[in-house]
């Protein structure tokens, strides 16, 4: 009789966690690359081609947001973040992440603006990468505010500049944190180094397409992509040196070997590794009502893959994974918790989709 009760039980629970429903709210987005949720309901969009767009009321308007900067276009390169500021309500201001410059002189910038609805004013770049390099691969430009307000950016080694990720003289391949006017905190890591970019948080990144700051306890999650295999998840942490080139569980795309260590002194393991490749591209920390059974796991978005990985946290500790959505053989550019606790998440294409993920109405 026992038995029977708890089969009843756990039949009970399967019902009502049925499968999720993928839904499309726009679509006709090219390679849309970021989402961030306004306060009124509207979202806004990045599109790699340089537009920001505004899903309002569940319609993507047919007008760009106008007073965007011009934006460097190609390869990886082009409009890429989008994030609020914190008091985004007070203040209307928004932050943007994109290559800036010339396909032989490029570099990640990140600027502000007051968004008003329609258009952008009061434009002021906050940082751009030093130094300038040549090519169209691995910018980063993912953006995340610590609990104290400074703003987090990720920016990558330039694809032939890989060895510019092991110095501190070098943007490339770092974590950057900057106060929100752009000034350098005054308690950054290197700051007192005279032989190091003030701005530097964290080195030895390859290509961080993801960042996150967890509202529980504030550790600051990235991931960012490998060669072929060795894609990384980690925890930042100030000042800590994170390996890449000198450790790598991936080889060089013409199968070489990179590095003959996985593992060095003083260098960051990570949390996790996907080898072979998935290509991670965003990021969500899920906390939203809707999915009660994901309340604290990661969710990442897989270029490669095709799909959305679900990283099981049992009290910060991975546990699992799971491959999700890849039935859809779309690549998925990001991931983000909506404020109606839905999963939302791009496709990248040239006609890209925001889908929202809900669940599927139990059956009585």
């Amino acid at each position: 009789m026992r038995s029977l009760a708890l089969l009843l039980i756990l039949l009970l629970v399967h019902v009502a966690q049925a499968a999720p429903r993928v839904e499309t709210i726009a679509d006709g987005l090219e390679f849309p690359w970021s989402i961030a949720f306004l306060p009124d309901g509207a979202m806004l969009v990045t599109e790699r081609s340089g537009r920001l767009r505004i899903v309002r009321d569940g319609k993507l308007l047919p007008d760009a947001v106008a007073g965007v900067p011009e934006v460097l276009v190609g390869g990886q390169g082009g409009l890429l973040d989008v994030v609020l500021d914190p008091a985004f309500a007070e203040n209307q201001t928004i932050y943007l992440s994109f290559s800036f410059g010339t396909t032989a002189r490029n570099a990640t910038r990140v600027v502000s603006a007051r968004f008003d609805g329609t258009s952008l004013s009061d434009l002021r770049v906050l940082f751009t990468a030093s130094p300038f390099k040549k090519g169209m691969g691995h910018f980063g430009g993912r953006m995340a505010f610590l609990p104290d307000g400074t703003l987090l950016l990720t920016t990558g080694e330039g694809f032939d500049y890989r060895e510019s990720a092991q110095s501190l003289g070098s943007h490339l391949g770092k974590t950057i944190r900057i106060n929100r006017d752009g000034s350098v905190p005054l308690d950054n890591p290197f700051f007192s180094d005279d032989r190091a970019l003030p701005e530097i948080f964290s080195y030895g990144h390859r290509n961080p397409q993801a960042i996150l700051v967890s509202p529980a306890d504030g550790s600051i999650l990235q991931h960012e992509h490998g060669p072929r295999g060795g894609d990384e998840l980690n925890r930042i942490v100030a000042g800590r040196n994170y390996g890449w080139p000198v450790v790598t569980y991936g080889r060089d795309y013409s199968g070489a070997r990179i590095s003959p260590f996985e593992t060095y002194p003083g260098m960051e393991p990570p949390l996790l590794h996907w080898t072979p490749s998935i290509a991670p591209a965003g990021m969500t920390l899920y906390d939203g009502a809707l999915f009660p059974e994901w309340r604290g796991d990661l969710f990442v978005a897989a270029l490669a893959e095709r799909s959305i990985r679900r990283i099981d946290l049992d009290n910060g500790t991975i546990v699992g994974q799971e491959v999700l959505f890849d039935d859809l053989g779309e690549r998925m550019r990001d991931v983000r918790t909506g404020p109606d606790g839905a999963l939302y998440v791009l496709t990248d294409s040239t006609d890209g989709r925001i889908l929202r993920i809900v669940p599927e109405t139990p059956r009585p």
